[in-house]
């Protein structure tokens, strides 16, 4: 009778999990579709299609020239797909044939085959043994190669091109990098090509943090992708799920089992059955109290980027299910730009998504889906007057002049910002206007990753936008600033202060922010609890020449901000995409983890988290906030936590969201209030309602939650967790391919 019962639970859970892939079966089938149609040589990431296109013309019998620019081209392409010893035979064997008169060929050979040594010696040591410390600048002594081959080939030849072309910055940058894989920088590198390191953070306000992906089982090697790190099966752990843009790796699903162990989830959630997506963030579109998953499907890829997003419902039983094309979300354009806000201010959250339109190409209008209240959404981006056709890169929401209802800042690759100011009257017809030159921040430059935030806590928002701007290699611009400390508009960060008028002022070298970043992933915490947000970006350009390390920035006092990335160790030389701030080990300060990896699938790379070693002995306050009026997740609602320090009163404000527009934090918001012993009231701006509600008298280092309109709090406990003792060995949380 046992073994009888077993085996009916057996079928009863394999039909269940069947039924379940068969429910994401439409999607699945247009993923695949469209994985299949990008393999194409006319699609640049698609090295596979592009090799055998060269081969195609190399067994063609054309001419010699034509055939010596196929086999450079498939030899670019096997360094892109990860096939760096067949690259290096080819280049050198194009190389030996190049006669010396040719001199811009066979330096542009020298230079493809110097990066190719290096990828080799990258992926010999920093990925087939990987460590804490590999990659991260400037390198320290465990990151040093133990098989040096690659490095030296590298350092040989830049020092040939360097002979010849003294000013090539690239090569310059790249060879001091080459040299401290060999352990032999400074002193070794020739003085006429030597580049010195600078750190900002000379007073050392920052303790290093340490990459413990790899003690959790989470170092998982990935192209670029998406990050979220929230609560999703309402324990009060913190998981991650994050994904990769390629259509040939699925989603995973880290879930936190509250003892320092993290379980992959991704088949048993059946998140694994789909593939795909730059970015994502968490949602409660349906108001349950589960919090459900937007994945962004198709960047970069122009006429190949057609691809759905994903709506993945969580059923609350630890299984997610597609709901894009029963929601009315089903659309076929490039993006990887979203933001969700209740932009009529109903209680239902509303999606708005920037799509990708090449110049004098097929347009791919932006999205503006009205929730129906019923599990379904309407595209009203016509009618609201946000039907923007740009390439659009970077979307984020928030009410900057403080009217009770939620606007949109748009950036773009076109050279222009948009600010839309919403006008709704109503209910029922969401209505905007572009106040982009009235409010100031029209500056015409590709702009990439931002946010809305309070960066100086005095009650109102204000905008970060990254500079994509460049016109040469990045490695140029970071052996730039390594010479003159700065280099211009290319690759800033651009920092708009909110005058409280409906206009901003561009405060950004008043600031400091004059540092190259050229960022994708990005986002922003509080890293030593003093109540000012700090900002981390990863540096996600395609080219594998491009080695520009990721940065994080200190907020002091709201007024400036130094970059702290070497005295941090955070600033690993590979592609960082999506970031997320989270406090995963519960010890009170936020924690770091970065996607890593780039576009092609010869640069995946695996994953960081950067454990926080405690900053200080400053305080903070969790909060969690449940919407009754307003949407389940309090999304959009405005937080301002009072208190004493020092003798002196200090507020400091939040709005509940996922950060930045590229990775998602926990909608919990952790909030440092600095050396305050208590917290003496927290006022909470509800946007459905427009209603203030006030508590009195909290006690410090608490988690709460908050109900609107309730006049308590409830509090919860959290175990703390050591992350540095894991056994890696003991966790289950490593990729599988589709």
């Amino acid at each position: 009778m046992i073994k009888y019962i077993s085996i009916v639970l057996l079928f009863t859970v394999f039909y269940s999990c069947a039924d379940k892939k068969l429910a994401d079966q439409d999607m699945i089938d247009l993923l695949r579709k469209a994985e299949l149609n990008e393999d194409d040589a006319r699609n640049v990431f698609s090295t596979d299609a592009i090799i055998r296109m060269c081969d195609s013309v190399i067994r063609s019998g054309s001419s010699p020239d034509i055939i010596a620019q196929a086999w450079t081209n498939k030899a670019n392409a096997l360094l892109q797909a990860g096939e760096e010893q067949k690259a290096i035979d080819i280049f050198e064997k194009v190389l030996s044939q190049t006669p010396r008169f040719e001199f811009e060929q066979r330096t542009e050979l020298m230079k493809s085959l110097a990066v190719s040594y290096m990828r080799l010696g990258e992926r010999t040591n920093c990925i087939n043994n990987h460590g804490a410390e590999s990659c991260i600048f400037p390198l320290s002594i465990a990151a040093i190669h133990t098989d040096k081959t690659g490095s030296e080939k590298a350092i040989e030849l830049y020092k040939q091109i360097l002979t010849e072309n003294p000013s090539d910055l690239e090569s310059k940058w790249l060879l001091n990098i080459a040299y401290m894989t060999t352990g032999e920088y400074p002193d070794h590198v020739p003085p006429q090509f030597l580049l010195q390191v600078k750190n900002d953070d000379s007073l050392h306000l920052i303790k290093p943090f340490t990459d413990v992906a790899a003690n959790m089982g989470l170092n998982i090697r990935d192209m670029s992708g998406g990050s979220i790190v929230d609560d999703f099966n309402n324990d009060g752990y913190l998981d991650l799920i994050f994904s990769s843009w390629s259509l040939s790796d699925r989603i995973h699903y880290c879930r936190n089992n509250g003892d320092g162990t993290f379980t992959d989830a991704s088949d048993s959630s059946h998140l694994g059955y789909l593939a795909g997506g730059l970015n994502m963030m968490q949602v409660d579109y349906n108001n349950d109290g589960w919090k459900d998953i937007f994945v962004l499907r198709g960047a970069w890829k122009m006429q190949f980027g057609k691809v759905p997003n994903s709506l993945l419902r969580n059923n609350g039983d630890g299984t997610f299910t597609d709901v894009t094309k029963e929601s009315g979300m089903l659309s076929f354009h490039p993006t990887q730009a979203a933001t969700w806000a209740d932009f009529n201010n109903d209680g239902w959250l509303d999606l708005f998504i920037g799509n990708e339109s090449e110049p004098n190409k097929e347009p791919h209008p932006c999205e503006l889906y009205i929730n129906n209240i019923n599990g379904t959404f309407t595209n009203k981006a016509h009618d609201a007057g946000c039907e923007i056709v740009s390439f659009v890169k970077g979307v984020t929401s928030g009410d900057y002049n403080n009217d009770g209802l939620t606007d949109i800042f748009v950036s773009t690759m076109n050279g222009t910002k948009m600010l839309l100011k919403n006008i709704s009257t109503d209910k029922a017809a969401v209505k905007f206007s572009d106040v982009t030159v009235q409010a100031g921040i029209l500056n015409n430059t590709r702009t990439f990753p931002t946010w809305f935030w309070d960066y100086d806590n005095d009650g109102w928002l204000d905008i970060l936008v990254c500079s994509y701007e460049f016109y040469q290699s990045l490695s140029n611009y970071a052996a730039a600033e390594a010479v003159n400390g700065t280099t211009g508009y290319s690759g800033k960060v651009f920092l708009y202060h909110n005058k409280h008028d409906g206009t901003f002022e561009d405060v950004s070298l008043a600031a400091g922010l004059t540092k190259v970043a050229f960022a994708m992933g990005a986002n922003f915490g509080d890293i030593d609890n003093d109540g000012y947000l700090d900002f981390y970006l990863g540096t996600g350009n395609p080219q594998l020449r491009s080695l520009v390390p990721n940065k994080l920035f200190k907020n002091i006092d709201g007024k400036h901000f130094l970059d702290v990335t070497t005295s941090a160790r955070v600033g690993n030389l590979q592609k960082g995409h999506g970031v997320s701030f989270a406090d995963l080990d519960n010890d009170g300060d936020e924690d770091i983890y970065i996607e890593m990896g780039g576009a092609y699938k010869g640069d995946a790379y695996e994953s960081s988290l950067y454990l926080n070693p405690g900053q200080n002995s400053n305080n903070w306050i969790n909060i969690s906030l449940e919407g009754v009026a307003s949407n389940r997740s309090g999304v959009g609602s405005r937080i301002r936590v009072s208190f004493k320090e020092n003798g002196k009163e200090r507020s400091v404000y939040r709005d509940v969201n996922s950060g930045g527009s590229f990775g998602s934090n926990p909608l919990r918001q952790h909030i440092g209030v600095g050396s305050a012993q208590a917290i003496d009231s927290i006022v909470i701006y509800w946007p459905a309602t427009g209603k203030t509600q006030v508590l009195k008298d909290i006690a410090v280092n608490k988690n709460i939650r908050i109900k609107e309109g309730s006049s308590a709090f409830d509090e919860y406990k959290l175990s703390l967790i050591d992350f540095k003792k894991i056994n890696s060995a003991l966790i289950s949380c490593a990729p599988a391919k589709k």
